[in-house]
């Protein structure tokens, strides 16, 4: 029977195929208190089971090949950092000889514990690093019950449909021929949905209407643009599906011709389209897709999930193939953006920060820990050697911080050149714009940097002061409210006024529909995921900037979010 649903897009594509469910393994346990006599037979047991999972970790990475291996091994030492997280197992250990739980209910006890602190979370992407926590607990407890975690899971024109997904199991379900992936639960900012649009694999969260329908065998429709999973398609979706297959296909083509073409609008005014870079493989894409160069690099991944902290030289040796892999196009290198709303495991931030969005993080905590900063920026200037290189100071919010950067530059210059280093002697240096006092305070600082990028994710939440990972409220994040569009607005003039680019590298900037908006605002400078760059380029050329720059006064009248959206329907 046929069944229409609707989930949260998280990595576009459609498919038709196959549904192969994948029921979600509940801790389903004992909750008897066990004897003295029984403990340490239920440590051993744990243990045991912790090895296994932590073997079948080791065992996939091995088998994973080239740029797949860099960005999967990086999901997989995460869930390795996690068994192995003293927390974790002392808790486990705790509850077993203190508590005397059997060791399957003390596992439970524990993820409940963990799994309330990720969720009393301020920031959403720190609160969806539960997933890996599920993820781990649930390969420990199929150990304990002597289950394949790794069974089959899917073949060639499946779709799966499970309770979560894990980041390192979509590389296997893509080799094996599955065509899409529908789960119950999820963020669109979890590692699963970067890495599946990485990979291209259609992805919808937030179905679980469709766990409880769905059978193996039964016929699945998925619209991953949309979030539409149709079960049981009728004639007419089918005949909607090949046409909507159709017009990608030709999409497809008519973008490919894009890659090598300028990026121009109809009236001959040219725009800059950099790609936001977070892998080798990103920057590959980038440089495939004739981007004019890297518009922010996330460093914060030669950090993440890992004890010890990476030295100049590991730094140094990952800026430099960044620069060279892209063949004299400008580079921009965002220094360490971590906080307490990312699984650090290196002991920079605080575990327990009552606001995370508000505290340490960001060049905060850079300027908190100069030596370790000072040992980035001098990574940072050596790769400079190879190329042009300019750096970007994440939440900025006052003149001291931009002025303490400057300060730690120069003295990382001094020290290369004491310790008789090849650097790059010209670096431009940059602030991005995520806080409210720093679009407002542009002026104060504007003196000290060569361009800015604004971080429309961030700057939209605290301007707006919504959390966009709170569901109730996800209505009221957008970043078409009015006083956000006069904000930029304001940015683009006084930065083309004091001869500053201003850049927008936020998801703003990734949505084609926007283009004409800022355009008219006056924006010049696009930075965004490579994914969306030949949509987005194909929009910049089909654009009258002129006509576009005499509208933005209508635009700006508006005093509501209808307002604009009728504007760009216009």
């Amino acid at each position: 029977m046929r069944r229409a649903l609707r989930g949260q897009p998280a990595s576009r594509g459609i498919a038709l195929g196959r549904v192969r469910v994948r029921t979600p393994q509940a801790l389903a346990v004992d909750e008897r208190r066990i004897t003295a006599d029984e403990v340490p037979g239920e440590i051993l047991r744990l243990h045991r089971a912790l090895d296994t999972a932590r073997q079948e970790l080791h065992g996939l990475r091995e088998r994973l090949h080239g740029a797949l291996a860099q960005e999967v091994g990086e999901f997989l030492d995460l869930h390795v950092m996690i068994l192995d997280d003293p927390e974790l197992l002392h808790g486990l250990d705790d509850l077993v000889s203190t508590g005397r739980y059997g060791a399957d209910y003390a596992l439970k006890l524990q993820r409940d514990r963990l799994a309330a602190v990720f969720e009393g979370m301020h920031d959403d992407y720190f609160r969806s690093r539960r997933e890996d926590l599920d993820h781990v607990i649930g390969r420990v407890h199929a150990a304990l019950q002597q289950r394949n975690h790794d069974a089959e899971r899917g073949l060639a024109g499946d779709i799966l449909v499970c309770e979560t997904i894990a980041p390192q199991e979509l590389a296997e379900l893509q080799s094996q021929g599955v065509v899409a992936v529908v789960a119950a639960s999820g963020s669109p900012l979890s590692h699963s949905a970067i890495l599946a649009r990485s990979l291209h694999l259609p992805l919808v969260l937030g179905a679980a209407e469709l766990l409880a329908l769905a059978n193996d065998g039964d016929a699945l429709m998925v619209d991953a643009g949309t979030g539409e999973v149709v079960l049981e398609p009728d004639a007419g979706d089918l005949k909607r599906y090949h046409r909507r297959q159709a017009d990608i296909g030709r999409e497809q083509a008519q973008l490919s011709r894009l890659k090598r073409q300028p990026t121009r609008t109809l009236d001959g005014v040219d725009i800059r389209l950099y790609a936001n870079a977070e892998s080798r493989q990103d920057v590959a894409e980038a440089h495939a897709l004739g981007a004019d160069g890297i518009g922010l690099y996330r460093t914060e991944f030669l950090f993440l999930q890992r004890r010890e902290l990476p030295g100049e030289e590991e730094q140094f040796l990952a800026y430099r193939d960044l620069v060279l892999g892209m063949a004299g196009r400008v580079v921009t290198i965002r220094t360490l953006d971590l906080g307490a709303d990312k699984a650090d495991h290196s002991g920079l931030t605080l575990r327990s920060e009552p606001n995370p969005a508000l505290g340490l993080r960001g060049v905060r905590l850079s300027l908190a820990h100069e030596p370790l900063f000072l040992t980035q920026l001098r990574a940072i200037l050596r790769a400079a050697a190879y190329g042009p290189v300019r750096v970007l100071v994440p939440m900025v919010c006052c003149r001291e911080e931009v002025q303490a950067v400057v300060a730690l530059l120069e003295a990382a210059r001094l020290s290369l050149r004491a310790d008789g280093r090849q650097y790059g002697e010209r670096v431009e240096l940059g602030a991005m714009i995520e806080v409210p006092a720093a679009a407002l305070g542009v002026p104060d600082f504007i003196d000290l940097v060569d361009f800015v990028s604004v971080g429309t994710n961030d700057l939209v939440q605290y301007l707006l002061a919504v959390d966009r990972g709170h569901e109730s409220l996800s209505s009221l994040y957008t970043p078409h409210h009015p006083t956000m569009l006069r904000l930029l607005a304001e940015l683009f003039t006084y930065g083309r006024r004091n001869g500053v680019p201003v850049a927008v590298c936020g998801e703003m900037a990734s949505e084609a529909a926007n283009v004409p908006l800022l355009l008219a605002l006056g924006l010049r400078d696009f930075s965004l995921h490579p994914s969306t760059l030949l949509e987005v380029r194909r929009a910049i050329r089909a654009a009258d900037h002129g006509s576009l720059r005499r509208r933005a006064q209508s635009l700006l009248r508006a005093h509501d979010r209808a307002g604009i959206e009728k504007w760009l329907a216009r």
